[in-house]
């Protein structure tokens, strides 16, 4: 890995400039003077005078090393074999010959770059709201959206039907224009996306009335979405291409779906578990019961043990939320609420005292009534 480069004086040796060791070949140099002349270019350090001078050293190094005869020269010489070789001067060597290389290996606004410039399409943000049980089923919805599509009226071409597209006279087809700009380091030139053609260097003769000469207007759409059961509230879908369109022959950007799930009163959701509730009286706690309690998955029958504790849980195995990669599913926890009535009257009160007694004589510890009262004190 290249190692960062301060250049403090204009006698450092340019390979220790480039971070490059003295036997680097030109895939080496050119890779270094790649990312270096990208960190330190003055439109990306704007006043920064060490970033100017740093950059100035950059180039003065790429331009001799990049060279296989001032290269040769300068390995025997040093610098001052270069004063004879065209080294002598301006260290840049010129800036206009020198706008040529970084045009050449450089395909940016800030180096500059030839031809139309095709722009990718926005991504989009959208959201959905299914229910709970869809959330763990799965399921497919149909959404309509306004996104930006090409143009079926003109083709995307811009031009209305039946008559022709022009080339930019501005840019004269390449779909940028190029400003010239003084700098201590010379002339610097600097690319920008062209403003009659937008990039495209093309110009429509009869701009399209749907689309206004764009290529591109806004549609409304229908999405299909798959959405997978196990989704939780919140969770975000990503569709690759469906969002905006680009520039005709650029990509499409991508749509993102938040998922909204709605509550549901009979379930509630802990990770991968559905939990409910069951409520049941406090004879049917003491004896045993059946019960049926609803699932995603339809009734399902519960048997309630004699002598069940308030919020008891019985477990469904496998009827929970499924992995959304993978095969486990969740279980399905049914929390047991036992209904106590208040007994307020003496003659209650005594009749439960002696049941209560009754009960602990026959070898219940405690006794049901005892441990109820306690729990629900």
């Amino acid at each position: 890995m290249l190692s960062s480069v301060v250049v403090s004086t204009a006698s450092q040796d340019f390979y220790d400039i480039l971070g490059v060791s003295r036997d680097a070949d030109e895939a080496a140099i050119k890779k270094a003077f790649r990312r270096l002349a990208r960190e330190h270019h003055p439109d990306v350090n704007p006043g920064d005078a060490a970033a100017e001078e740093r950059f100035k050293a950059i180039a003065e190094a790429y331009e001799v090393l990049s060279d296989p005869e001032r290269r040769q020269i300068y390995d025997r010489y040093g610098r001052a074999g270069l004063s004879g070789a065209g080294g002598g001067g301006d260290p840049m060597g010129g800036f206009g010959s020198f706008q040529d290389i970084f045009s050449s290996l450089f395909n940016s606004d800030i180096f500059g770059g030839g031809g139309p410039s095709r722009q990718p399409g926005d991504d989009h943000l959208t959201n959905v709201e299914i229910s709970f049980i869809e959330s763990v089923n799965g399921v497919q919805k149909t959404i309509e959206i306004n996104l930006v599509a090409l143009c079926d009226t003109c083709e995307a071409t811009g031009a209305a039907p039946g008559t022709n597209v022009s080339t930019c006279q501005m840019c004269g087809g390449q779909g940028q224009v190029q400003q010239v700009m003084r700098s201590p380091l010379g002339q610097i030139a600097r690319r920008s996306v062209c403003p009659t053609c937008n990039g495209s260097g093309r110009v429509p003769d009869t701009p399209c009335a749907d689309c206004h000469g764009l290529g591109r207007r806004m549609t409304k759409t229908t999405i299909e979405i798959d959405i997978p059961g196990g989704i939780a509230d919140g969770q975000r879908i990503r569709m690759p291409g469906k969002g905006h369109a680009g520039d005709p022959g650029a990509p499409a950007g991508d749509l993102y779906i938040d998922v909204s799930v709605a509550a549901d009163e009979r379930f509630e959701r802990d990770e991968m578990d559905i939990v409910s509730h069951v409520r049941i009286s406090v004879v049917e706690a003491m004896t045993g019961t059946t019960v049926t309690v609803p699932t995603v998955d339809g009734e399902e029958p519960v048997t309630i043990d004699p002598g069940i504790q308030p919020l008891s849980e019985k477990v469904l195995r496998h009827k929970g939320f499924p992995q959304i990669r993978g095969r486990r599913r969740g279980d399905h926890r049914v929390v047991v609420d036992i209904d106590i009535p208040a007994v307020t009257s003496d003659a209650g009160r005594e009749y439960l005292a002696g049941l209560d007694e009754h009960v602990t004589s026959r070898g219940s510890g405690d006794g049901l009534f005892g441990r109820l009262r306690n729990r629900f004190r």
